[in-house]
């Protein structure tokens, strides 16, 4: 069964940047789409970004041009690039390989001003 684990969250100010991983037990990262969403307290989850086995990525709106997804093959692991960020971006970001419907337990982002 596929396993995932975030790392990388924690506290920021606004427009410093994080780095976001997720690692992956008993599948490869490239074999499979993989994303990231996120939650904030009393919101919808939304879309980050997502990737696709075929490298193919789409970004949610409210991060576009500021979020960079990306696969590390050697490492097994969907990174998520954040920069600028805003405290609107304060959120639960959750790792997934949708097609298998299988979640992480998320990592917490607080982006203070």
């Amino acid at each position: 069964q596929v396993r995932l684990e975030e790392s990388g969250g924690g506290l920021v100010q606004v427009g410093e940047s994080l780095r976001l991983s997720c690692v992956a037990s008993f599948v490869r990262v490239d074999t499979i789409e993989m994303g990231w969403y996120r939650q904030a307290p009393g919101k919808q989850r939304e879309l980050v970004a997502t990737i696709t086995k075929s490298g193919f990525i789409k970004y949610g709106d409210s991060v576009k041009g500021r979020c960079t997804i990306s696969r590390d093959v050697a490492a097994n692991t969907v990174d998520l690039q954040m920069n600028y960020l805003r405290p609107e971006d304060t959120a639960v970001y959750y790792c997934t390989a949708p097609n298998r419907g299988t979640w992480g337990m998320g990592t917490q982002v607080t982006v203070s001003s």
